[in-house]
């Protein structure tokens, strides 16, 4: 799911820098322009952390220039302080507080629904009900299930102890992390910033969250609700482009989650490597849809669409990034594309609102030249259709395009769909195992024998048969990549655990202290501690006595 744009886009503003519950909040905002003339608005907001935001504009009347307020690495630490002093007060370690911030994220997904619905139509001019169930419905199950977790997650595990430290009792313990930073991206705006950032604060952390400025309608609701609706002194938004995202992986955080590219992946983790910060990174990939002869053909179909077009036109990292079938199966494959997509979308999906658009030119571009490519244009049978206008591409299926081309080595992140032909449907498992390790692989097929193969021999983030993304709903397991698709995992518990310590904990008492592990090391205690420390009864026994093996 791609974030971190390299070009500066329009619309940046400086952090909020909050003190305690009852503090004043002064927020800067800028704009930056093609104008060198233009100067940048400040705005001056009052907020508390109990009630809601009101604003009140302070226009600077200078002499001639106005100072820009810029967000750098002084600001950044200077935020990082703040937070870690807010952290080592211990407040967001408590049940208590962790419940309030949980209660106030559910309540604020029950009251601004149709503002954040609006701003995804902005960004993406994603479809309501799209909008609905795949960001606002997935945010709030996330919430609700932390709600109603929470005080079972946070219980420490007890763990068996051994006859060498008898007598005792052991657990592990999950404590916060400390000051945690989400990086976010832009298919998913809402989501894919809110759902890690329920996880950060469920194991009590100080969260700073930097949404992508490539969906900037979103970022900007983003900024507002958390102000309005969370502690600012433990939870921020950083909004703007590469200087703030640069100025924030100078500091020193105790885990970074980034949702993006593999490209942008890599110079996350080597900024994290310099403090020795640990990462999530949730990069994506090329996700494959395997269908086999043996299907039920429509309802594989639709799932399928599903799992491309209407989610988000393809702009989505665990969205269909090929399909590969048989050369005889590809001709049925196709007609029945052809008949879900028309049902779906319409004679003319360009005109269809059920289909979201590309979210810039530059990604319309991207995808353009994809298209475009030598060898390439005369595989399309289906779609093609572009209106840069609009930012619309229509559903397009491609045939046995060559295996060099732009589409077959990068992830396409779009509504372009390559179909590969095979002679055999196992040999699906060599193109596969070919490339890097996908985000997640999705087999369509009756065969039990398949089903299995595919589960024993392809390695990937997540694996689904007979459907698509649906897995991704599913709480209890985990979401991450393996290899180029990333590295650790969040949703429910594996959110929490995520950006929890597992703390090992050893009790003892005073009592039954031995001299067996002290010097002098006697040959009797020598026969003893190894017949202890091997757990063999029948050894201990005969050491007692003087006796040995």
């Amino acid at each position: 799911m791609k974030s971190l744009c390299i070009d500066l886009f329009k619309n940046c503003s400086a952090t909020s820098l909050a003190g305690t519950r009852s503090s004043r909040v002064l927020t800067y905002r800028f704009q930056r322009t093609n104008y060198q003339t233009h100067l940048p608005s400040t705005k001056l907001t009052f907020s508390s952390y109990s009630t809601k935001t009101c604003f009140a504009t302070l226009s600077t009347v200078t002499s001639e220039v106005e100072e820009k307020q810029t967000f750098n690495p002084d600001k950044a630490g200077e935020l990082v302080k703040e937070l870690r002093n807010s952290f080592n007060s211990g407040r967001t370690k408590s049940y208590e507080w962790r419940m309030s911030q949980l209660e106030n994220i559910a309540k604020m997904l029950e009251e601004k629904e149709k503002e954040i619905t609006e701003a995804l139509y902005k960004d993406l001019s994603k479809p309501e009900v799209e909008a609905f169930i795949s960001e606002i419905v997935t945010a709030k199950s996330s919430c609700n299930e932390a709600l109603k977790e929470l005080r079972q997650w946070m219980i420490p595990q007890k763990v068996n102890t051994s006859i060498t430290t008898f007598p005792s009792s052991a657990e592990i313990v999950s404590e916060p992390l400390g000051v945690v930073l989400v990086i976010s991206t832009w298919n998913f705006p809402f989501l894919l910033s809110l759902d890690p950032v329920i996880g950060a604060i469920s194991a009590g952390n100080a969260v700073v969250l930097k949404p992508s400025e490539i969906a900037p309608a979103t970022s900007s609701i983003l900024a507002k609700l958390v102000e309005e609706y969370l502690d600012n002194s433990a939870v921020k938004v950083v909004e703007g482009a590469v200087p703030e995202t640069t100025a924030l992986l100078e500091q020193k955080w105790d885990k970074i989650l980034y949702t993006g590219s593999a490209r942008i992946g890599r110079i996350v983790m080597a900024a994290a490597a310099k403090h020795l910060t640990p990462v999530i990174l949730e990069l994506g990939g090329k996700s494959p849809a395997v269908v086999h002869s043996d299907v039920d053909l429509q309802v594989a179909v639709r799932r399928i669409i599903a799992g491309k077009w209407a989610l988000n036109n393809g702009q989505a990292c665990i969205g269909v990034d090929y399909i590969i079938t048989t050369k005889d199966f590809a001709p049925k494959l196709i007609e029945a594309l052809k008949i879900e997509l028309e049902q779906f979308f319409g004679k003319d999906p360009m005109n269809s609102k059920d289909i979201s658009r590309i979210v810039s030119s530059t990604q319309f571009k991207r995808l353009a030249k994809m298209l475009d490519e030598d060898k390439v244009s005369d595989k399309i049978v289906l779609g093609g259709q572009m209106d840069e206008n609009q930012l619309k591409i229509a559903p397009t299926i491609l045939l046995d395009i060559p295996e060099e081309s732009q589409l077959m080595q990068e992830e396409i992140f779009g509504p372009l769909m390559p179909i590969v032909t095979v002679e055999k449907i196992e040999d699906s498992f060599d193109v596969i195992n070919s490339r890097p390790k996908p985000l997640a692989v999705y087999v369509f097929t009756n065969n039990e024998q398949l089903k299995k193969g595919f589960v024993e021999n392809i390695s990937s983030g997540g694996m689904l048969i007979n459907d698509t993304v649906l897995h991704v709903s599913i709480s209890g397991l985990p979401f991450g990549g393996v290899g180029e698709s990333g590295m650790g995992s969040y949703h429910g518990k594996f959110s929490f655990d995520g950006f929890s310590h597992k703390k090992a904990v050893l009790y003892r008492s005073f009592s039954g202290d031995s001299s067996l592990r002290y010097p002098p090391y006697t040959p009797e205690k020598q026969r003893l501690l190894k017949a202890v420390i091997s757990g063999d009864i029948f050894s201990i026994i005969l050491a007692l006595i003087g006796w040995s093996k």
